[in-house]
């Protein structure tokens, strides 16, 4: 099942802004349609007094003041499914949701390569109701890190509660584990992958989650302070730039799964920055993806039936 229409709405999209949003300003955006969002039924936000509103900003729609999750699936083509599946979930700081970038391009990528593949719009904390109350804290100075932070952003950089957000992933791994057959899904290689955020929350349903026995993880560009891992921790691919600010020359995580014995393979690349997707013009992190599903090749997650 693929999205056309939210697919073609995001290349135009960001083909009308290119010119005007080089400059990083935010625009606002009417809400798509998204036909096919599964309503993941985890309930509202509290203290949250604003409708979801969305933006663009670098020419990619996102969301904020999301206070009802939901799950879009995309599916490989008939005939081309291999059984595996991935939650995507896209960053933002807990505060907005990059869909286009972090969401639907990598959720219709991997859907071409056999992989089922479902975009998590979880449930965000609040921001200002006004588009300009919003942009001006957006662009608010912020201290820089301190050499001591751990930079984890499951636990230590952005110092939030993700409980919803946790309810909202394993709410969505529920919805894939009860729908499997219709879907083509392998209940025994569902992965999960994030951005930023988003790495953070899948970092922290792995340590975290007493419901979800996720097959393996992709943590791009997230926090890469040291954690505890658990006994039964899933192989974890990893990825991030050395111009990143979350990298600031730290191994920690890649380090606690090293010496907890589990498979971890990690791509440290030259440039790309922070929130690069699927990648920009001239960055070595472009192939971060082909890496990707090479992995999971070799480690036998795509293997058919």
């Amino acid at each position: 099942m693929n999205l056309p229409k939210i697919t073609i709405l995001a290349a135009l999209l960001s083909f009308a802004a290119f010119a005007q949003a080089q400059d990083g300003t935010i625009y606002p955006l009417e809400a798509p349609a998204e036909p096919n969002a599964i309503l993941l039924g985890t309930g509202g936000v509290e203290d949250q007094p604003s409708p979801e509103t969305w933006f663009r900003q670098w020419g990619d729609p996102m969301a904020r003041n999301i206070s009802t999750a939901t799950l879009t699936p995309f599916l490989p083509e008939p005939g081309t499914a291999n059984g595996a599946a991935v939650i995507v979930a896209p960053g933002g700081g807990f505060r907005w949701l990059s869909m286009g970038n972090e969401g639907w391009e990598v959720a219709e990528a991997l859907a071409k390569q056999g992989i089922a593949a479902f975009v998590l719009k979880y449930r965000l904390h609040p921001t200002p109701e006004s588009l300009d109350d919003f942009s001006a804290w957006m662009n608010r100075p912020r201290p820089a890190p301190s050499e001591n932070s751990q930079g984890n952003s499951s636990n230590n950089l952005l110092q939030v509660d993700l409980s919803n957000q946790l309810e909202d992933a394993e709410a969505a791994y529920a919805l894939i584990l009860e729908r499997a057959e219709e879907w083509g899904v392998d209940t025994k290689r569902i992965g999960m992958i994030g951005f930023s955020a988003g790495a953070g929350l899948t970092m922290h349903a792995t340590l975290h989650s007493k419901t979800m026995d996720l097959a393996f993880i992709g943590p791009i560009y997230g926090g890469m302070g040291p954690v505890e891992v658990p006994k039964e921790a899933p192989p974890m691919f990893n990825v991030i730039a050395t111009d990143d600010f979350l990298f600031r020359g730290q191994f920690g995580i890649i380090d606690s799964w090293y010496k907890a014995g589990i498979p971890v393979e990690f791509h440290l690349y030259q440039n790309g920055g922070h929130g690069f997707g699927l990648g920009n013009p001239n960055r070595t992190s472009n192939r971060w993806f082909d890496a990707f599903i090479h992995w999971l090749d070799v480690n036998k997650f795509l293997a058919t039936k």
